[in-house]
């Protein structure tokens, strides 16, 4: 049958599947889809049925002011369409699939058209949100071919994290993202990833962190104050989530190379590179096609050109500073000789991990820095950006932050023990995250049949999205929950983490998964943003429209333009 310019073959194939088969004309894609080709996917069912009540679920933890009420779905459920989550392709999933009673339990939503621009290339956790509101924490969502369940519930989404490796694997993510990291550890799967963690992690203790936040992180961030000083001397607006970007890349330049990108001073195509290729990998995500697993498209179309050439200017970065780094290590014949080693002279992870001597390809170490470069730069400048708007936002927490930087430090540079005093500049950054989270989602597959919490079923193959966004947004899940309320986290008590808040609070991810660098992450930026309020003040410059859009984190749309001006108790920087 034709429809639009699509011609769709099907055949029953075994396990109660039905092949879909597209010929897709010019004028049935997207401007970027502009050649014709055949792709092969499959689709299950999707039933609309009522869902059961949530179990109900452990108080929370003290330190947090919560609700836990639970919402039912709305049982009006929407009809209608887009051509991400097209009425013909869905309806007629359905009535080829008609015969196969869903048992799941899970309600699905419909994309409307007002949602395409969000869906795609705007911010994709905007609907999901909108969606929630409307069929309750768990609902399916099609879009095209594929159909995800999508989780806003905490029981849920610790259930899924907890249970990677044997029920449920990084599915999608790999598919989407693997032509910028590889094989690399931030999306390995099985042993690979098992061996990869466990050589990577040693390099990340806590004398290396100690070490880092002084000569590192302390020297960068102090650089962007000088460069922010010129801005605010000549009254000039700054783009703050450029400059966040700009310091971030530096660090992770320092951090894991031992090289400067010094692009605080100077403009770094790594910047664009990374931004383009993240972005690409959530654009994949989407696709009612994937058309760029067939590489000679990949080479005439041009958004698949772009992504080609980021990737490109990426990992030849990569390879020239191991290049670099190798040729010393072997001439000094350096190794590892206990368990927190730091060479005095070169502290970077890559020097760690050659002296290391851990067998490994060069594409391999490649691709495993690529993934430490990548998230390492995006998501800790994206925590800045917002946690500088939302001070700018709320005057009083803003000053209470000061004041505590002013006490704790007394005018000198912050050392890895006093960023355990700077406890309100510490909660005001994880109620960013909280408002904020890089990412907003997380995918994975179920590997073999599961019951979700709440009596859900899932069957092999299934797309699990998790909305971080909609867990930390829920007003089922948080009191006040659209609010900036720093204090909502006790100063005395834990750090929050995915933990001690039964995953209500997952930045992070959680279960073996959960991010390696979460402690570095969070102390670079409780450095940058305590040296920015000891030196400078800085307002939101007016009448600014700041929208969403996302990569791999959540970035403006149109930058964060702010003024500032240097502080009339201004400290001298140590040397």
């Amino acid at each position: 049958m034709g429809i639009g310019g699509v011609q769709l073959y099907t055949s029953y194939a075994p396990g109660s599947h039905y092949n879909l088969r597209f010929k897709c004309t010019p004028q049935a894609l997207s401007s970027h889809h502009n050649q014709m080709s055949t792709f092969t996917t499959t689709h299950t069912s999707l039933t609309f049925l009522p869902r059961p009540n949530l179990k109900p679920r452990p108080g929370p933890p003290h330190f947090l002011r919560t609700i836990t009420s639970s919402s039912k779905p709305n049982p009006n459920l929407n009809s209608g369409g887009s051509w991400v989550s097209p009425d013909w392709l869905t309806n007629l999933t359905r009535t080829l699939t008609r015969t196969r009673d869903d048992t799941s339990g899970i309600p699905a939503a419909s994309a409307k058209l007002d949602d395409v621009s969000d869906l795609l290339g705007g911010a994709l956790f905007l609907p999901l949100f909108k969606w929630m509101t409307s069929y309750g924490p768990i609902y399916r969502l099609a879009a095209g071919p594929r159909d995800f369940v999508v989780v806003s519930d905490p029981e849920i989404a610790k259930h899924v994290l907890r249970n990677y490796g044997s029920v449920y694997s990084k599915g999608l993510v790999v598919e989407v993202s693997e032509f910028l990291f590889g094989s690399g550890f931030a999306i390995a799967e099985g042993s690979l990833w098992t061996a990869r963690r466990r050589a990577v992690v040693p390099s990340l203790h806590k004398k290396y962190l100690s070490v880092i936040v002084d000569r590192v992180f302390c020297k960068c961030a102090e650089r962007m104050v000088e460069k922010l000083k010129v801005s605010a001397a000549s009254n000039t607006p700054v783009n703050m989530e450029a400059v966040f970007s700009q310091l971030t890349l530096d660090v992770i330049g320092l951090s894991v190379f031992n090289y400067n990108f010094d692009s605080l001073s100077t403009d770094s195509p790594v910047i664009e590179a990374v931004y383009t290729s993240l972005k690409e990998a959530e654009a994949r995500s989407t696709d009612i096609l994937p058309y760029w697993k067939i590489k000679a498209l990949c080479k005439i179309i041009p958004r698949q050109i772009k992504a080609e050439k980021a990737v490109t200017v990426i990992r030849e970065t990569v390879e020239e500073l191991i290049a670099k780094c190798k040729k010393i290590v072997e001439a000094e014949g350096e190794m590892i000789d206990n368990e927190e080693y730091v060479n005095d002279a070169d502290p970077s992870i890559l020097r760690f991990l050659l002296a290391s001597r851990v067998e490994v390809s060069s594409t391999q170490l490649r691709d495993d820095l690529l993934s430490m470069l990548v998230a390492g730069h995006e998501t800790t400048g994206s925590v800045l950006t917002w946690t500088a708007y939302l001070l700018s936002k709320d005057p009083s927490s803003l000053l209470k932050a000061q004041e505590e930087v002013d006490r704790v430090l007394q005018g000198r540079r912050p050392s890895y023990e006093d960023t355990k005093e700077l406890k309100f500049v510490t909660r005001c950054i994880i109620e960013s995250l909280r408002l904020y989270p890089h990412p907003p989602v997380l995918l994975r597959r179920a590997q073999v049949d599961d019951t979700l919490p709440g009596d859900y079923k899932v069957n092999p193959g299934q797309d699990i999205m998790i909305s971080v966004y909609n867990i930390h947004h829920s007003p089922q899940v948080w009191d006040r929950a659209d609010e900036f309320i720093p204090e909502r986290f006790d100063l005395d008590g834990p750090v929050p983490n995915e933990t001690n808040t039964d995953f209500r609070f997952i930045p992070f991810s959680g279960g073996p998964r959960k991010c390696v660098g979460d402690q570095f992450a969070l102390l670079e930026a409780i450095v940058a943003l305590a040296i920015l309020l000891q030196n400078m003040d800085f307002e939101l410059l007016p009448n600014q429209d700041i929208t969403m859009t996302t990569g791999a984190t959540i970035h403006t749309t149109n930058g964060l333009y702010m003024r500032l001006k240097e502080r009339s108790r201004n400290p001298v920087f140590a040397t």
